[in-house]
Protein backbone atom coordinates (compact mmCIF):
# COMPACT_ATOMS: atom_id res chain seq x y z
CA UNK A 1 0.00 0.00 0.00
CA UNK A 2 1.01 3.60 -0.45
CA UNK A 3 2.96 5.62 2.09
CA UNK A 4 1.20 8.89 3.02
CA UNK A 5 3.11 12.11 3.49
CA UNK A 6 1.76 13.37 6.85
CA UNK A 7 2.05 17.07 5.95
CA UNK A 8 0.32 16.67 2.59
CA UNK A 9 -2.42 14.50 4.08
CA UNK A 10 -2.88 17.00 6.91
CA UNK A 11 -3.14 19.88 4.45
CA UNK A 12 -5.72 18.04 2.33
CA UNK A 13 -7.85 17.13 5.38
CA UNK A 14 -7.54 20.65 6.80
CA UNK A 15 -8.49 22.38 3.55
CA UNK A 16 -11.38 19.95 2.99
CA UNK A 17 -12.88 20.35 6.47
CA UNK A 18 -12.24 24.09 6.57
CA UNK A 19 -13.66 24.44 3.05
CA UNK A 20 -16.89 22.69 4.04
CA UNK A 21 -17.29 25.12 6.91
CA UNK A 22 -16.48 28.05 4.64
CA UNK A 23 -19.32 26.91 2.37
CA UNK A 24 -21.60 26.65 5.42
CA UNK A 25 -20.64 30.19 6.47
CA UNK A 26 -21.50 31.47 3.00
CA UNK A 27 -24.87 29.70 3.16
CA UNK A 28 -25.56 31.39 6.50
CA UNK A 29 -24.53 34.77 5.07
CA UNK A 30 -26.87 34.27 2.11
CA UNK A 31 -29.73 33.22 4.39
CA UNK A 32 -29.99 29.74 2.87
CA UNK A 33 -28.85 27.70 5.87
CA UNK A 34 -32.24 27.38 7.57
CA UNK A 35 -33.84 25.95 4.42
CA UNK A 36 -30.98 23.49 3.98
CA UNK A 37 -31.18 22.29 7.58
CA UNK A 38 -34.98 22.02 7.33
CA UNK A 39 -34.62 19.89 4.22
CA UNK A 40 -31.95 17.67 5.81
CA UNK A 41 -34.11 17.10 8.89
CA UNK A 42 -37.16 16.36 6.74
CA UNK A 43 -35.21 13.92 4.57
CA UNK A 44 -33.97 12.09 7.67
CA UNK A 45 -37.51 12.07 9.11
CA UNK A 46 -36.38 14.05 12.15
CA UNK A 47 -38.11 16.99 13.75
CA UNK A 48 -36.40 19.36 16.15
CA UNK A 49 -36.63 23.06 16.72
CA UNK A 50 -33.69 25.21 15.68
CA UNK A 51 -33.06 28.83 14.90
CA UNK A 52 -30.65 30.30 12.43
CA UNK A 53 -28.80 33.20 13.98
CA UNK A 54 -27.77 36.24 11.94
CA UNK A 55 -24.43 36.02 10.16
CA UNK A 56 -21.46 36.96 12.36
CA UNK A 57 -18.15 37.43 10.56
CA UNK A 58 -16.09 36.81 13.72
CA UNK A 59 -17.91 33.55 14.43
CA UNK A 60 -17.62 32.45 10.80
CA UNK A 61 -13.88 33.20 10.77
CA UNK A 62 -13.36 31.32 14.03
CA UNK A 63 -15.37 28.37 12.68
CA UNK A 64 -13.31 28.12 9.49
CA UNK A 65 -9.94 28.59 11.23
CA UNK A 66 -10.63 26.14 14.05
CA UNK A 67 -12.06 23.44 11.79
CA UNK A 68 -9.14 23.84 9.38
CA UNK A 69 -6.67 23.38 12.25
CA UNK A 70 -8.57 20.40 13.64
CA UNK A 71 -8.73 18.87 10.15
CA UNK A 72 -4.97 19.39 9.80
CA UNK A 73 -4.27 17.63 13.10
CA UNK A 74 -6.65 14.76 12.29
CA UNK A 75 -5.12 14.36 8.81
CA UNK A 76 -1.60 14.32 10.23
CA UNK A 77 -2.56 11.73 12.86
CA UNK A 78 -4.35 9.65 10.24
CA UNK A 79 -1.26 9.59 8.01
CA UNK A 80 0.96 8.55 10.93
CA UNK A 81 -1.39 5.73 11.91
CA UNK A 82 -1.78 4.67 8.28
CA UNK A 83 1.97 4.54 7.71
CA UNK A 84 2.55 2.63 10.93
CA UNK A 85 -0.20 0.13 10.01
CA UNK A 86 1.44 -0.43 6.62
CA UNK A 87 4.73 -1.40 8.30
CA UNK A 88 3.04 -4.00 10.50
Amino acid sequence: MAHLNPRTTALVFGVFVGGLHLVWSVLVALGWSAALVSFALWAHMVSMPFTAEPFDLAAATALVVVTTLVGYVVGYAFALVWNRAQRA
